[in-house]
């Protein structure tokens, strides 16, 4: 028991906390905040639907990764660091753009705030490259698995920000204020980065922009078979597809059953939290034990079953103890789930290619997201929401048949 308290308080934990939350407030201002923004002001699904596009930075940032992994910058001549510099940038830019966005009147200006967004969601993937490796030179390999499930329940709290607080202020407030107090938090991460330290690393940064966007690829397909290596790649992209899709509409979904946003704000996301907060731990303890392979195959299932519970409220489509009690099981589901796999993507990469193979990585990960969730609108118009949520549990199955490869249930592993 020991060995756990010594692994949770320690700074290097702390540090993933306050990493976390600035890696998630970002992207749940654009899969929360302005979904419910935009259906407020009389947006038509479809066209929030597509609203999904705008993630597409994320699934390409490993393009741009190497020159996270290459090049350091200067601030009025102040040298941070080649992580810290990039995670600085990428705050202050943030913290400009989502003041911006909320003085746009989004009936008259879609396109206007599509591109904004868009740009987002560029900056909030780039300080993602940057934090993530930054995350993975500062873990040893004893907490990899604790360190990372702390760091995604951070990045998950930080949801709070605009998937609770502003739509509380919303009913009370004009969205211009309520986008200037959500991105003022960006100001703490700045803050936050400013007085931690540059990680020390033995390993030396490519020579040059070619090797940097070479080796990092050498590196991963040289270290297994060519067959496991595209499989692995495969798993990331499939074992979060049917989650992922199944809360892209979340929001709307709530509002369309008729629940307030002050409702959907304290219930709905605080019945997220908690769930979510001792799944992740849960998740970080509980592979120390097990290990990274059965800790895939037990969360999969949990978080498979825990889909269906979105139909079952599709149904009835009334009562908050209900939807309490169904979003509570399906964000512990997510909790668990998300805990193990990103402890399998942090075990899969190289800590001398943190950059540019975390980014490739995660940016599989948030494919699914955004190209098949772009769809969603289109799919609820078709199918219906109960329906819709059946095709998501579907959906989660063949990540789940690729465990049989690249994580089997009886190959032992440590959490690294």
């Amino acid at each position: 028991m020991w060995i756990y308290w010594q692994s949770l308080f320690n700074r290097r934990m702390l540090i993933c906390v306050f990493t976390g939350f600035s890696s998630g407030m970002p992207l749940y201002l654009l899969v929360t905040l302005i979904p419910a923004w935009l259906r407020s002001e009389g947006v038509g699904l479809e066209e929030i639907g597509l609203f999904a596009l705008i993630g597409l930075p994320y699934t390409w940032k490993f393009f741009w990764a190497p020159a996270l992994d290459r090049y350091s910058l200067s601030f009025l001549g102040v040298k941070l660091g080649i992580r810290r510099s990039w995670m600085l940038l990428t705050q202050l830019t943030l913290f400009i753009c989502i003041c911006v966005l909320g003085s746009i009147n989004p009936q008259l200006n879609l396109w206007t705030v599509a591109y904004i967004s868009m740009f987002i969601a560029f900056l909030s993937a780039t300080q993602d490259i940057s934090i993530d490796a930054y995350r993975r030179q500062i873990l040893p390999d004893q907490e990899l698995g604790l360190g990372n499930s702390i760091h995604v329940n951070a990045y998950r709290i930080s949801g709070l920000i605009p998937g609770s607080l502003a739509l509380i202020l919303s009913d009370f407030l004009p969205w211009s204020s309520v986008f200037f107090i959500t991105g003022a938090f960006m100001l703490i991460s700045v803050g936050f980065t400013l007085i931690i330290s540059e990680p020390c690393v033995t390993e030396k940064r490519p020579q040059n922009l070619q090797r940097a966007i070479i080796e990092p690829f050498h590196d991963f397909f040289n270290r297994q078979p060519m067959h496991t290596a595209i499989l692995i790649l495969a798993f990331m992209l499939f074992y979060k597809l049917g989650d992922s899709m199944a809360t892209a509409l979340a929001t709307p979904f709530y509002i369309d059953l008729g629940f307030t946003n002050t409702q959907i704000g304290l219930v709905a996301k605080h019945a997220a939290l908690w769930p979510m907060i001792f799944g992740g731990i849960a998740g970080g303890m509980i592979m120390i034990k097990i290990g990274i392979n059965r800790a895939l195959w037990i969360f999969g299932f949990i978080q498979i079953v825990s889909i269906l519970g979105f139909a079952i409220l599709a149904r009835i489509g009334e009562g908050v103890w209900l939807l309490g009690l169904i979003i509570s099981f399906e964000y512990l589901g997510v909790g668990l789930g998300t805990a193990a796999f990103v402890a399998f993507i942090a075990r899969t990469t190289n800590p001398a290619f943190a950059a540019t193979q975390f980014a490739l990585f995660t940016a599989l990960t948030a494919l699914p997201r955004t190209l098949f969730n772009s769809s969603a609108g289109i799919l609820v118009d078709t199918l219906g929401w109960e329906h819709f949520f059946y095709l998501c549990t579907l959906l989660a199955l063949p990540g789940m048949l690729l465990l049989l490869v690249v994580a089997p249930w009886h190959e032992s592993q440590s959490t690294q």
